[in-house]
């Protein structure tokens, strides 16, 4: 559009300074929306992923009180054994092993509650250094 003013030909800026505006609003709004959608699906994978983190970490407390658990039964047994104990293992056909000897129950129980410390000591390790 021209206007005269003051004798001159003046053409009307403001209607495109209006345009360009609107439209860097638009984009700048469009963008926004894209960074919102993008930081909106880092959040979601970073919570899934966090959750599954954690549900390793309460895998890892569960094995640990179940070794403990394993472990003060057999501290019992050991201290309470007396003279006579009998110790069986059965495999899945039924074939058993079984003795009353007491020198190689201790052997057994011995080397079983080393074996159950150091693996306990594994998964505490682990759950130290573990990072949600």
């Amino acid at each position: 559009m021209e206007t005269k003013s003051n004798g001159t030909a003046k053409k009307e800026t403001a209607t495109v300074k209006k345009d360009v505006q609107k439209q860097l609003t638009k984009e700048a709004i469009g963008q926004t929306q894209q960074v919102k959608q993008a930081i909106v699906s880092k959040a979601t994978i970073d919570l899934v992923e966090r959750m599954q983190r954690f549900e390793k970490l309460r895998g890892l407390a569960t094995q640990r009180e179940r070794l403990v658990q394993t472990l003060n039964e057999l501290t019992k047994f050991n201290y309470n054994q007396g003279d006579s104990a009998s110790f069986y293992i059965r495999d899945s056909h039924n074939l058993e092993f079984k003795t009353t000897n007491t020198n190689l129950i201790k052997l057994v129980t011995t080397h079983l509650q080393s074996t159950l410390e150091a693996r306990k000591q594994e998964i505490e390790n682990a759950i130290i250094q573990f990072e949600l």
